[in-house]
């Protein structure tokens, strides 16, 4: 919502007047935020977490997965990152090739691009074929006596290159993942919170019928203020209670950090900032648009809002 929003700014400060603390202390905040961000998610998206980074989100999933499942395997896409602790470098091709390399438990599918990917334009169902790629992982993955816990993967693609996933893609994908067991997990860390313009989340350019089972989130959520969020549903959240650990975070979920959260939200709607990621997103894709045509050295060009990707070719 833009460098030191006055909103912003003010709702930290008032609240930083009147009491900031260890979440274990109750306050209303942390039930108003829930319930306001709730009304931005499908239904059945009904559980949250409070935490203090797009990093501590993913890895929370990852423990909310695995113990809703009893399974360990994560399938991720190419080029993916998912954050910067230790279980997340795991899951992210990106770090973890040039590091310790895979571990037996990832299973790492092509990137659903249909620009530069294994099934192109021309192809007659890139969805089926790019999803038909998971269901071949998971296969494998049981043959060898392994189990998949999850598929974890960023509703857009953004380090592997701002990648728009066909229509449909999702459908698919979570039915191959469900079937074994497991559960999709939607990072939405980069693209949610209106970003893509036309949706308040990423996953939802999938269409009204694609649902994830847990959705992360991160960066823009408190404007550059260290707040992040987990998602999920009422079973998922009940399996991982059960284990009598709960889960705590200290300053997740705190006074101001709720305060700052509402602040964004009101900002969002209140400046029309969806809208206005549709109009300067498609006014930017038309002038890229327009270069492509001059220039042999633009190969294509993307988006949604303002999430664009161009690919610059030989």
């Amino acid at each position: 919502v833009g460098h030191c929003h006055p909103d912003i700014v003010k709702a930290a400060h008032e609240q930083n007047q009147l009491l900031n603390t260890n979440s274990r202390y109750l306050h209303d905040n942390l039930v108003d935020y829930a319930e306001r961000l709730s009304r931005t998610l499908p239904e059945k998206l009904s559980r949250f977490y409070f935490l203090n980074s797009g990093s501590e989100a993913n890895d929370l999933a990852l423990r909310l997965a695995r113990q809703y499942t009893k399974h360990e395997d994560v399938i991720v896409l190419d080029h993916a990152y998912h954050g910067h602790l230790t279980s997340l470098i795991d899951i992210s091709p990106y770090k973890f090739r040039n590091l310790d390399g895979q571990k037996e438990w990832v299973h790492v599918a092509p990137v659903p691009d249909t620009y530069r990917g294994l099934y192109r334009e021309d192809h007659e169902d890139s969805v089926t074929a790019y999803a038909n790629e998971v269901k071949n992982i998971i296969e494998q993955a049981h043959k060898k006596g392994r189990k998949i816990a999850a598929y974890f993967v960023e509703s857009l693609p953004s380090v592997g290159g701002q990648i728009i996933p066909p229509a449909g893609y999702f459908q698919k994908v979570a039915e191959h993942v469900h079937k074994a067991g497991g559960v999709f997990i939607a990072d939405e860390i980069q693209v949610g919170f209106g970003r893509v313009g036309k949706h308040f989340w990423a996953f939802q350019l999938q269409g009204e019928d694609f649902i994830p089972d847990i959705v992360t989130m991160g960066k823009p959520i408190g404007n550059g203020h260290p707040i992040a969020c987990v998602a999920t549903t009422k079973e998922i959240a009940e399996a991982f209670a059960a284990t009598g650990v709960e889960y705590f975070n200290t300053f997740g979920g705190n006074p101001v950090s709720c305060a700052i959260g509402l602040a964004v939200l009101d900002v969002i709607e209140k400046e029309h900032l969806q809208a206005c990621a549709t109009e300067v997103g498609n006014f930017l894709m038309k002038l890229l648009k327009e270069q492509k045509i001059k220039h042999p050295l633009i190969g294509d060009v993307r988006g949604s809002g303002l999430f664009i990707g161009v690919d610059l070719i030989k």
